[in-house]
């Protein structure tokens, strides 16, 4: 059974006990690519919302990534965003300003390359084929720092090609990529998938870390096991960047509440949905920095003795 039908028979549970604290709210949520993990969470979650807390049915939108969510939710085109906390972390310039409901889970840097050893660091990757997301996406946005930090960013010196992971892998199999950026947790079915069927190897980018991260704090230094791919070779070193379940100013402290609330009593059943929820935790939900947490989250952990 899929884990958008395990989704779908909670959910029907839960609307049988469905109270209407706010019948008048109708929640929008920017999500991302339909297969995703923003996705799944967001389809859940939007209807777990409904069924708690009597809202009309939300609109769970698909979309490219974080910087098209935060286009949206500070655009005032969503009330609700999924966000990588990089992206979240720019600047914004306006009125309305983001603020963080809660700390979710982690995504890893993955610079895929084959394993022939040509590519050892991300300075090989000069005079490169290298694919770097989705235009638009989270992925090419942390892409597009890295190859800056090591000095890959002027034109030429990197044959860069922006497309969504699927394609990635499918063009690095038959040869046409030398390497390509993802970011996502651990483990990427599409990178396990690959793994399977081609020779990869990992970067690692110990090398690099402490540039990237005094350039860019927002970033945690992190390991991928090479057990997590079945690779030769030791762990590899990389970034990883938290993800932010986001809401703006705007919203009001008793419904920003709420949605906290609902969103941990349901941390058990998105597990079942998506095992990025596996490393969903009360303690470190609180650690947004450096977007504030909303005051309405803020009065729901101090209930909870957070």
């Amino acid at each position: 059974m899929g884990a958008l039908a395990v989704a779908v028979i909670a959910l029907a549970a839960l609307l049988s006990g469905c109270e209407t604290q706010f019948p008048s709210v109708r929640l929008r949520v920017a999500a991302g690519n339909q297969q995703g993990v923003y996705s799944l969470m967001g389809t859940y979650l939007a209807g777990a919302w409904q069924a708690r807390l009597g809202t009309e049915q939300p609109e769970v939108m698909i979309t490219g990534g974080s910087p098209d969510n935060m286009g949206r939710l500070l655009g005032g085109q969503a009330d609700i965003a999924f966000s990588a906390a990089d992206v979240a972390a720019e600047p914004t310039g306006g009125k309305t300003q983001p603020r963080a409901l809660a700390r979710i889970y982690d995504d890893y840097l993955h610079v895929v390359v084959h394993d022939d050893g040509r590519i050892q660091t991300l300075s090989d990757l000069r005079g490169m084929r290298v694919a770097i997301g989705q235009r638009n996406s989270g992925v090419e946005f942390i892409a597009k720092r890295v190859l800056a930090v090591v000095g890959l960013d002027k034109p030429g010196m990197v044959s860069t090609e922006s497309m969504e992971l699927t394609t990635a892998t499918e063009k690095f199999k038959r040869g046409e990529l030398d390497a390509f950026f993802w970011s996502g947790g651990l483990p990427t079915d599409a990178i396990s998938t690959l793994a399977n069927s081609t020779t990869i190897r990992l970067l690692d980018l110990g090398d690099d870390l402490p540039k990237l991260r005094t350039r860019y704090p927002v970033y945690n230094a992190a390991t991928i096991p090479s057990s997590t791919y079945h690779l030769s070779g030791p762990s590899v070193n990389t970034l990883a960047v938290p993800n932010f379940l986001l809401v703006t100013s705007d919203m009001s402290d008793d419904l920003a509440e709420a949605l906290v609330r609902e969103f941990f009593a349901d941390v058990p059943a998105l597990a079942k949905v998506t095992p990025a929820a596996l490393s969903i935790d009360i303690q470190s939900a609180i650690e947004t920095d450096p977007i504030p947490l909303h005051p309405g989250a803020a009065r729901y952990y101090r209930s909870e003795k957070v």
